[in-house]
C-alpha cells in the first residue's frame, strides 16, 4: 500500500502543513481587507452624511412652515448639491425620508413623495443607526439620523437612507487575489520542493538500516549496525542488534549441538566396528571371546539407543506448551513412587535415599515431564555420589509455588563448571560419566522440562562435598 511508505507520510504532511497555513493566511486577508475597508468606507460616508444631516436640520429643510420661502429654496439647492456630490462620489443614491415615511428627496429622482416603510428606517427613528453590506449585488446600505438637537430633548425628524456601491472595494480585492495567488503558488512551490527534500533526507536512515539487514541477510556482512541519526533509529538498531547476536550465538550452539551428536554417536559404533573387525581378523576365535565381543557390542549397542534415546526427549522438549499435558498431581504420592523404583539402585551403592515432606503438595503439572525430571535429579545425586553417602530429598511449598531440592553428598562440581552443566553434552568428569553411562543430556533435558513448567533450576556445590538441585515450579499453570 503506498500509503503505507513513511517517506509518502512525511511528503504530505509536511505539504500540508505548509500549504493549507498560507492558503488560510491568504483567505484571512482578502477577508480582514474586505471587512476593514467596508467599515471604514461607511464611516467616511456617514461622517458625511451626519455633516449634511446637520445642514438639514440647521435650514428647516423638513419643516412644513417656511417664513422666506426664497431662502428656504436657496438652502434646499445648496443641500441637493451636497447630496448629488456624494451620490457621485460614491455612486449611490441618498433619499431623504420626514417623519411621515414619505420620501423628501431622491438623488435618483424617481421615488419622491412615495411612502418608505421598512425595518432599517423604522428602527433609524428609534435612534439605532443600521449598516448592511451586500457583496452579492455590490452595495452598501446605511441610515443616518436628522436629528434636532436645538431642544431641552434630541429629536429625530427624519432619515436619510443611503445606498453607494462597494465597486472600488471590489476592484482592490481583485488585485489582492491576484497577488495573493502568485505568493500562494510560490509557496506551494517550495513547500512541495522542500516536501520531497524532507521525505528523502528523514527516511535516509532508515533505509540504511534496511540495506544493512539486506547486507547480512545475503550473507556479506556479520557486524553490528550502527544508525545514530534519531533516537528511533537507535532503538531499533539496539533491538535488531541484540536479536541478531542471539541468533549468531543459536546458530553457534547449533553447530556445536550437531559436532557434539556426531561425536556422540560416532564413538560407540567406532567401538563396535573395532571389536567386529577383530573378531574377524580371528579365524579359529574361542567361544568365549565371541560372548565376551559379543557382550561388549551389546553394551555399546545399549549405549548408542541411550543417547538417540535422550535426544528424542530433547527434541520433544523443545515443543510448545500446548503440548503440556497438564493436570492437578499430588507431588507427594509421586515423588513416594520415584523414590520406590530409584532405591533398588542406590543401595548396589549403598546410598542412603531420605525423603522430607514439610506438607502435602497438589500442583498443575504435566506428569511425565515432572517425573522425568525429579528421576534425573535424584538418579544422577545417586550415581555421582560416593560410598556409603546419601541423598536428601525435600519438598515444600508456599502460596505461590513448591520446591524440590535434592541434595547428596557426592563428588560435587567445579565452580567453574557450575555454569556449564545445563548444557548439552556437558559433562564434568568425562571419564567418570562414560562409566557409570551417562550421555551428557540429562541436566539439559531436565532444565527444559523445568522452563516449559514456567520453573527455575538453581544449583549449589562444593567440590568433593556434594551438590544441592532446587527446582521451583508454580502451583498454578498458567499459560502466557
Amino acid at each position: 500500500m503506498p500509503l503505507r511508505s513513511l517517506r509518502l507520510r512525511i511528503f504530505l504532511v509536511v505539504l500540508l502543513l505548509g500549504m493549507v497555513p498560507g492558503f488560510i493566511v491568504g483567505a484571512s486577508i482578502i477577508q480582514n481587507y474586505e471587512d476593514r475597508a467596508v467599515e471604514q468606507r461607511v464611516a467616511t460616508v456617514q461622517n458625511q452624511l451626519m455633516i449634511v444631516a446637520n445642514h438639514l436640520v440647521s435650514n428647516d429643510y423638513l419643516a412644513t412652515y417656511r417664513s422666506d420661502e426664497q431662502v428656504y429654496i436657496n438652502s434646499r439647492n445648496v443641500i441637493n448639491a451636497e447630496l448629488e456630490m456624494i451620490a457621485n462620489l460614491y455612486e449611490g443614491r441618498v433619499m431623504i425620508i420626514n417623519s411621515n415615511f414619505k420620501v423628501v428627496e431622491d438623488t435618483y429622482g424617481i421615488s419622491e413623495g412615495k411612502i418608505i416603510i421598512s425595518e432599517e428606517v423604522i428602527k433609524c427613528f428609534q435612534g439605532e443607526n443600521i449598516s448592511h453590506y451586500d457583496p452579492e449585488h455590490g452595495y452598501i446600505e446605511m441610515t443616518t439620523p436628522i436629528m434636532d438637537t436645538t431642544g431641552e430633548k434630541s429629536v429625530i425628524e427624519g432619515v436619510m437612507l443611503t445606498s453607494i456601491s462597494n465597486g472600488s472595494i471590489i476592484t482592490m480585492m481583485e488585485v489582492l487575489n491576484r497577488r495573493v495567488l502568485l505568493i500562494e503558488t510560490l509557496l506551494a512551490v517550495v513547500v512541495f520542493v522542500l516536501a520531497i527534500a524532507l521525505s528523502v533526507f528523514m527516511t535516509r536512515p532508515f533505509n540504511r538500516i534496511t540495506q544493512a539487514i539486506q547486507r547480512i541477510n545475503s550473507g556479506y556482512g556479520d557486524e553490528s549496525i550502527s544508525v545514530p541519526d534519531y533516537v528511533e533509529t537507535v532503538h531499533i538498531v539496539d533491538q535488531f542488534n541484540q536479536l541478531f547476536q542471539r541468533m549468531k550465538s543459536l546458530d553457534e550452539s547449533r553447530q556445536e549441538f550437531v559436532a557434539n551428536v556426531s561425536h556422540e554417536l560416532k564413538t560407540p559404533m567406532t567401538s563396535i566396528k573395532v571389536l567386529a573387525d577383530a573378531l574377524l581378523m580371528e579365524q579359529d576365535a574361542p567361544a568365549e571371546l565371541y560372548r565376551e565381543f559379543m557382550g561388549d557390542i551389546v553394551s555399546e549397542i545399549d549405549r548408542e539407543n541411550r543417547i538417540i534415546t535422550d535426544l528424542l526427549a530433547l527434541v520433544k522438549m523443545d515443543k510448545k506448551v500446548q503440548d503440556l499435558n497438564i493436570a492437578a498431581v499430588n507431588i507427594n504420592d509421586m515423588v513416594e513412587l520415584i523414590l520406590k523404583r530409584l532405591r533398588p539402585i542406590a543401595r548396589k551403592k549403598d546410598v542412603e535415599v531420605v525423603f522430607e515432606s514439610m506438607r502435602p503438595v497438589v500442583a498443575e503439572v504435566d506428569e511425565v515431564k515432572m517425573t522425568l525430571i525429579m528421576t534425573n535429579l535424584v538418579e544422577n545425586s545417586i550415581k555421582y555420589n560416593k560410598d556409603h553417602g546419601w541423598v536428601k530429598v525435600e519438598l515444600d511449598a508456599d502460596h505461590q509455588f513448591f520446591t524440590f531440592k535434592v541434595s547428596d553428598s557426592g563428588i560435587g562440581i567445579p565452580e567453574e563448571a557450575l555454569v556449564h552443566i545445563c548444557e548439552r553434552f556437558y559433562r564434568v568428569d568425562k571419564s567418570h560419566s562414560r562409566e557409570i553411562g551417562g550421555t551428557g543430556l540429562g541436566l539439559a533435558i531436565t532444565k527444559s522440562a523445568v522452563l516449559l513448567h514456567r520453573g527455575t533450576l538453581t544449583v549449589n556445590s562444593v567440590e568433593g562435598e556434594g551438590s544441592s538441585f532446587l527446582v521451583k515450579i508454580p502451583l498454578t499453570f498458567i499459560v502466557s
